[in-house]
């Protein structure tokens, strides 16, 4: 018969081993818990996307990139390389960890906010591209958040030898031309987003110049499109900033030439590719 100090052996063995297992256990509750939220972490940068969100099949769109993530990362996600930042203005650029740490994103710093926003008068802007020039002219009124980023962008040649990575036709329900992402994906942009404007009067008929964005609000970035036929089936989520008011025909040549159909929401890259090569205010 064991000794009462073998039974106290016995017994403080099986609890060391207990806490063990719950020792073990808890490690490998950690090392999930982290794989998830670095998953995510890759999922909402991947998900952040600046799309335009139509209505085809009813769901929100990304790219086809996003479309097939790669397994779960075993390593943390990406530490940004300083905190994000919001302007003090009315309209508050924000950065966030996501679009710091987005591969696709360039960090060109947040456009000055000043109070008020000013929104009176036009603004023309000449794009330079492979395929000819297409004069913007912006509208202050329309948008102010959205042309004074616009301008900011353009004095920083953020635009500059950027690829229109996506165009649309009539068999998408809505015939656009989309540019402004310097990494031609569709995923890029500056690292700050901001809130969309006045969308309650936007009108999306051909020769308008809109805002991207993505599926949530003030997702609002850099991308933007041109509308080469009308697309009123576009829901009223994108801000208006201007018109085009010279090189429509260059648009409506690239986006009757059509696309290769890669992009999962609704279009692709242009089948005759075109490049910003320069973005300068002129007049």
């Amino acid at each position: 018969m064991p000794t009462s100090k073998q039974r106290r052996e016995t017994a403080r063995r099986r609890l060391e081993r207990q806490i063990q297992r719950r020792q073990e256990a808890a490690a490998k509750r950690r090392r999930r818990n982290l794989i998830t939220a670095a998953a995510l972490g890759v999922v909402v940068v991947l998900g952040g996307v600046w799309l335009i969100v139509a209505q085809l099949g009813g769901n929100s769109k990304q790219n086809a990139a996003a479309a097939t993530p790669s397994a779960a990362p075993t390593t943390p996600a990406p530490t940004p390389a300083h905190a994000p930042r919001t302007s003090k203005g009315p309209c508050q650029y924000a950065e966030t960890v996501q679009t710091l740490t987005n591969p696709d994103a360039k960090d060109v710093g947040l456009p000055p906010d000043p109070k008020p926003t000013p929104s009176k008068g036009t603004v023309p802007v000449t794009l330079t591209t492979t395929q000819g020039k297409i004069v913007i002219t912006l509208d202050r009124a329309k948008a102010p958040c959205a042309v004074q980023s616009f301008l900011y962008l353009t004095g920083k040649k953020f635009f500059d030898n950027s690829p229109c990575p996506r165009v649309t036709g009539p068999k998408d329900r809505f015939s656009v031309l989309q540019c402004g992402d310097p990494s031609g994906t569709t995923g890029g942009g500056p690292t700050y987003q901001y809130k969309e404007e006045n969308l309650a009067k936007a009108n999306y008929v051909k020769g308008v110049v809109a805002m991207a964005k993505g599926s949530q609000p003030k997702s609002t970035n850099s991308q933007f499109f041109i509308i080469w036929a009308d697309a009123k089936t576009l829901p009223k989520n994108y801000s208006v900033i201007g018109t085009v008011t010279e090189g429509m025909n260059v648009v409506e040549k690239v986006g009757k030439a059509g696309n290769d159909g890669s992009n999962q929401a609704g279009g692709g890259k242009p089948t005759l590719p075109i490049t910003i090569k320069t973005a300068r205010v002129t007049g």
